[in-house]
């Protein structure tokens, strides 16, 4: 989008993305997504309401979707992806698409959806604002994001090891908001009922290589613009995991590492959605809810 911060390499993120399209997929790695996947199915299978027409934005290679086509409730999905060769390996109805420019017509959607991939887009309001745009009045709009604590042992210690080993350090690992600033930018992007909910899954692997070869075939590497062009030396990068087994040692000898979770839940304004009281329209004092009920033994002044 014109005018914005220009963070992530949207480029390289699609080539890493045709990569792992093209190679054999590395068994466990899409354990987070599967989490998201499960976690979805729950949400939205107790919403009492159909929706006709969804849209999976940043579907990967269509896990998400496979698993919401087993709800009643949503009849076609689409899933929107950035790598045409991932989108290959979909089955279901597929658009190669950035999610940074929606080819959606304005309330066209009934709800949309996406797990694992808004965190890397470099405009995120205005790709909020898009689905919003995108939706029908009541539409749902439901995401999962990685949060701000997600591998901080990884950054910690490649900052270390590369202060120590080359007296300077270079960004490489993506920053990620917390669950306060993404739920005022559903709030600021016109959502009705916003809510963020964070989820921290602690992990442990081992070793820090196993870590790094996870995040690599999860096409999550350093995809940042102002990333280091410098090839990674072995002595860094033995001194990388030297550092992290040491500072974040796991029972049996292995490493943990933390990933969070963050769910926005929104919806586009409707008549029918309940609304706040007015100010000053309340009938009862809070000060006679909350006082003491005589009645009660243990109640006190």
């Amino acid at each position: 989008m014109p005018g914005a911060p220009q963070i992530f390499d949207r480029p390289l993120l699609r080539q890493r993305r045709d990569r792992i399209a093209n190679g054999e997929p590395k068994p466990g790695c899409e354990f987070l997504l599967s989490r998201v996947a499960e976690d979805f199915v729950e949400r939205l299978g107790i919403i009492r309401r159909d929706f006709p027409l969804t849209v999976n934005l940043g579907a990967y290679d269509g896990l998400l979707s496979r698993e919401l086509r087993r709800l009643p409730n949503l009849h076609r999905i689409i899933d929107v992806e950035y790598s045409s060769a991932l989108a290959a390996r979909d089955v279901g109805e597929r658009v190669v698409a950035d999610e940074e420019a929606l080819p959606f017509a304005p309330q066209s959607l009934d709800l949309v959806v996406s797990g694992l991939a808004l965190h890397l887009v470099n405009d995120l309001p205005g790709a909020l604002v898009q689905i919003n745009r995108a939706l029908r009045p009541d539409g749902l709009f439901l995401a999962a994001l990685l949060g701000g604590t997600t591998l901080t042992e990884l950054r910690e210690a490649w900052l270390l090891a590369e202060e120590e080993v080359l007296g300077g350090a270079s960004p490489r690992v993506a920053p990620c908001a917390d669950v306060r600033d993404l739920g005022a930018l559903l709030q600021r992007a016109g959502f009705a009922l916003p809510v963020a909910d964070s989820d921290v899954v602690d992990v442990t692997y081992a070793s820090p290589f196993a870590l790094m070869q996870d995040v690599k075939a999860m096409a999550a590497s350093n995809m940042l613009i102002e990333r280091s062009r410098r090839p990674v030396t072995r002595s860094l990068l033995l001194r990388a995991a030297e550092i992290y087994a040491e500072k974040f040692p796991a029972p049996g000898g292995r490493v943990r590492a933390t990933f969070e979770i963050i769910t926005l839940t929104g919806w586009v304004p409707h008549e029918s959605q309940q609304k706040p009281l007015a100010p000053g329209s309340a009938t009862t004092r809070l000060a006679d809810v909350l006082k003491p009920s005589s009645k009660d033994p243990e109640a006190k002044e």
